[in-house]
């Protein structure tokens, strides 16, 4: 068993860094050429639909997953976002916003992805290492994202001689990592590790025999309205996912408002590579303090440094370095939520019962981050930046008030 554990995490690493690069490479200039085409009005409603097309693709993911095994789901996951990517480059050529509206959405797919592989990082984790592999996971995703933005201007000047138009080089960029990824996958993920959890779940002295059960996600609700751990740890993720959602996906805009176009995309790519380190660079110590200290004292942690983010980024002014680092406390309050959540959620509930939560889990976090994109954009239009990272400070308010509250011993 810890020999097909071992295959797996590094299996899922290599991927991880793939999909992490045509993740990232896209998404650092979504909100670039959603302006472009229909202007900043709409340019956090084209980054939201990468959001709802994850929080949307974990419903026929986790059916796939709850039916076949993880294998087949996450290679659906990536070939559904290559399938986006190549029509946001279908947008960039026509500046049709609805076409460039259904390539984010579907484009999604590299998120949900990219989601479901911690996941399958702890089917076969022994408990007391679950917060440390799911957290390698998460790292691994650090090596292709922080250089992933700086390669944006790159993969332009790439494809320029094909006649696409600016910014959608990254996307063809993104289509070839999401293939590759989906290949790599479906080759080698094999012995699938949810399947084989199962298999020794039901071979095992607390096996409950019986058909399995059902995996949608009303079953996947009504499984966590009956344990608290499983929902601190489903509101710990959502919420920590839209407050970040939310500052970060305006905040190349709001750089672009006092830089030209010639530079604009080089100190993008610098900050939000700074932000992707702070979401996945450290995400191995985090693991190994969820393991040591506990999920909610990490969820805890991860909320104040959310709270110390929002007050450096929203009175940043245009001082980019200030900004910067706003950014990186951003993205090391989400891995806090993300990982130390994801962990609680994922050991709160049976071996069974795992894709069906799991799956509502990347939903609910989906919606969640999707409401903070579509809204981001008119509210910085309306009143600013600063007084987008007031209300994300506000939202996490619910969060701590939940985190606070004992949480009764965890069954097995």
């Amino acid at each position: 068993m810890d020999r097909i554990q071992r295959r797996t995490l590094r299996l899922l690493f290599c991927t991880q860094i793939i999909g992490g690069v045509g993740l990232t490479i896209g998404i650092s200039v979504g909100a670039l050429l959603a302006a472009r085409i229909g202007g900043t009005g709409i340019s956090g409603l084209a980054q939201s639909a990468a959001v709802v097309g994850a929080a949307l693709l974990a419903i026929p993911v986790t059916r796939v997953i709850t039916a076949r095994g993880r294998r087949p789901g996450l290679v659906l996951a990536y070939l559904t976002g290559a399938l986006g990517g190549v029509l946001v480059i279908a947008a960039a050529v026509t500046d049709l916003v609805p076409l460039l509206f259904l390539g984010m959405l579907l484009f999604g797919g590299g998120t949900a992805a990219n989601l479901q592989a911690r996941y399958a990082a702890v089917d076969l984790a022994p408990p007391e290492r679950a917060g440390r592999q799911l957290s390698v996971i998460v790292w691994a995703t650090t090596l292709g994202a922080v250089v992933a933005p700086n390669l944006a201007q790159s993969a332009d000047d790439a494809v320029a001689g094909f006649g696409l138009p600016p910014l959608s080089g990254p996307f063809v960029f993104s289509v070839a990592g999401f293939c590759l990824a989906a290949g790599v996958l479906l080759g080698l993920l094999r012995p699938d590790p949810l399947l084989t959890a199962r298999a020794c779940a039901d071979a095992g002295p607390d096996a409950a025999g019986g058909p399995r059960r059902a995996g949608g996600m009303l079953a996947g609700l009504r499984i966590v309205a009956r344990r608290p751990a499983a929902r601190l740890g489903i509101t710990a993720v959502a919420v920590g996912h839209l407050v970040m959602v939310g500052v970060m996906t305006m905040t190349p805009v709001h750089l672009g408002e006092w830089h030209s176009d010639d530079t604009v995309l080089r100190v993008v790519g610098i900050v939000l590579s700074v932000h992707i380190a702070g979401m996945f660079a450290l995400s191995p110590v985090v693991g190994w303090l969820t393991d040591r200290f506990g999920r909610r004292a990490v969820i805890l942690g991860g909320v104040a440094t959310l709270l110390a983010a929002v007050t450096v980024a929203g009175t940043a002014g245009h001082h980019t370095v200030r900004l910067t680092v706003g950014l990186f406390l951003l993205g090391l309050g989400w891995s806090g939520t993300m990982v130390a959540g994801s962990t609680l959620l994922s050991e709160s509930v049976p071996v069974a019962d795992r894709p069906s939560v799991q799956g509502l889990s990347d939903l609910t976090m989906g919606l969640a981050g999707a409401l903070a994109g579509a809204l981001s954009g008119f509210v910085v239009e309306l009143v600013g930046f600063p007084v987008l990272n007031v209300l994300a400070a506000i939202a996490v308010v619910p969060l701590v008030a939940l985190a606070l509250r004992p949480v009764p011993p965890r069954g097995r």
